[in-house]
């Protein structure tokens, strides 16, 4: 029987696998954290949130629509917002 440590082929083999293995966890799986935690986010958006755009307008939630918002960013101006376009909701 063949020693597989001493096999180079299947030593390339296993780098490969470890080097896949490093790379999923340091690059694919923190991205896809991120990815849930920002679908989750919108998911959530309500009347009253105050948010900042991507595009740098902050405001106020006045209503949530399925694929938008409106965001009231001074008295008397209300705009709609995609909800992709949500950069992140502030704290109060």
């Amino acid at each position: 029987m063949p020693d597989i440590v001493s096999n180079p082929l299947m030593g390339q083999v296993l780098w490969f696998a470890l080097l896949i293995g490093i790379m999923y966890f340091l690059m694919i799986r923190p991205q896809q954290k991120e990815q849930k935690a920002r679908a989750e986010m919108i998911r959530a958006l309500k009347p009253g949130d105050r948010i900042v755009t991507y595009g740098g307008i902050a405001g106020v939630i006045t209503k949530v629509d399925d694929v938008s918002v409106k965001v009231r960013i001074a008295e008397k101006v209300e705009v709609d917002v995609f909800k992709s376009g949500v950069g992140r909701v502030l704290k109060d």
